[in-house]
């Protein structure tokens, strides 16, 4: 793995999180992070401290830039967690700045914003609206992201949303996207959404950054078909997402139920489906990477379907840590029940994890295992 960054002489030892189980490969920062920085050095924006960062994945922006940064904004608690780790790392001082999760309220004390694009172009739209609010007319925002992701449609956003928009030339296949903001700009962020579900009726909430923001999605539809009972039982959602599966658990009447994600905007939004479709039932929610900073009790079922990409990277260490860390939160006898695409090979996992695991249904697309801890 590559762990240094090296600009303008100086080198920081930058490591993805957690480090211990990155594919060799993978760096904790890309040529946007390299490209907008070099940038923000060579017109000399660092001299005083008015910078928000936003979707910062491992914490390499602000590591580099350092004093500069005012606040640092992100929905993900594997970035915030790679951030803290990174910062210790390379200095022995105290973090300088404030760490704001994505529904945190943005700070209107800096005058320059720097972004990394986010894949999804609703949260993107939710950040833009958010930083037309706080910040100065006329101010500065710069985004770094790949110049394939960066799309006539992108620049379109930011022209609607903030205000007169143009970008760079590429470099190493990333570009730089500059606006400035514009406060007579009038649109209104929509979220929190909500839809509905059929079968059970559910009415479920979105916040902007949550995967499958209007509809169902396949997997937890083959899952919700398959649910064990779960009547006075402890069960814990792991990667809750926008709480679909704790609410059609919910009407089960577990015991309690424990809501995991490692997004702010998933707990946020599942929250807000449980206290909708299940009010009675005692819920507790943390947002941890998988069950690090969640303190359960030991628990007789838990729910997973497990994500297979970190940021934009492909990875199976996510579900490895669910599956490891679900092993040591179940009692004895307790279930893990999951749902995963076919391919994955998810079977071997839990084979050498529980000694065992049984197909409870599949179909062309899914599969859906469950695997008791002995």
């Amino acid at each position: 793995m590559k762990t240094e960054l090296s600009i303008q002489d100086n080198t920081w030892q930058l490591y993805r999180y957690p480090p211990e189980k990155q594919h060799t490969s993978l760096q904790a920062w890309d040529s946007a992070d390299e490209y907008l920085i070099n940038y923000l050095q060579e017109q000399q924006l660092l001299s005083s401290r008015s910078i928000l960062v936003l979707n910062d994945d491992f914490g390499a922006l602000a590591c580099v830039l350092g004093d500069a940064v005012t606040s640092w904004y992100s929905d993900s608690k594997v970035a915030q967690l790679a951030l803290q780790q990174n910062w210790q790392r390379n200095t022995d001082i105290a973090l300088p700045f404030d760490i704001t999760n994505s529904l945190g309220q943005l700070p209107d004390t800096a005058n320059i914003a720097i972004i990394k694009l986010p894949k999804n172009n609703g949260f993107l739209v939710e950040q833009l609206i958010r930083l037309r609010q706080v910040l100065p007319d006329g101010a500065t925002v710069i985004t770094a992201g790949k110049a394939n992701q960066i799309q006539k449609s992108t620049l379109a956003l930011y022209e609607k949303h903030l205000g007169s928009t143009h970008t760079s030339l590429a470099v190493k296949k990333s570009r730089l996207i500059f606006s400035q903001v514009n406060k007579q700009r009038q649109s209104q962020s929509k979220y929190p959404v909500c839809w509905d579900t059929e079968s059970p009726q559910l009415t479920i909430y979105n916040q902007a950054n949550v995967f499958s923001g209007a509809s169902l999605d396949i997997g937890a539809r083959f899952m919700m078909d398959h649910l064990p009972d779960c009547r006075d039982k402890n069960v814990l959602d792991l990667g809750c997402g926008n709480g679909v599966l704790s609410a059609a658990i919910a009407r089960h009447k577990p015991n309690h139920l424990y809501c995991v994600d490692e997004s702010a905007s998933a707990i946020a939004s599942a929250s807000l489906t449980l206290r909708h479709n299940a009010p009675d039932i005692p819920v507790t929610f943390f947002h941890s990477n998988c069950l690090e900073q969640a303190a359960v009790p030991a628990l007789d079922l838990i729910v997973c379907n497990p994500p297979f990409h970190q940021q934009n990277t492909i990875t199976d260490h996510i579900a490895w840590q669910m599956f490891s860390d679900a092993q040591h939160a179940l009692r004895k006898g307790g279930e893990l029940r999951i749902v995963g695409n076919r391919h994955l090979g998810y079977h071997e996992k839990l084979k050498r994890l529980f000694g065992g695991c049984k197909v409870v249904a599949s179909n062309r697309k899914f599969v859906i295992l469950s695997s008791t801890k002995r």
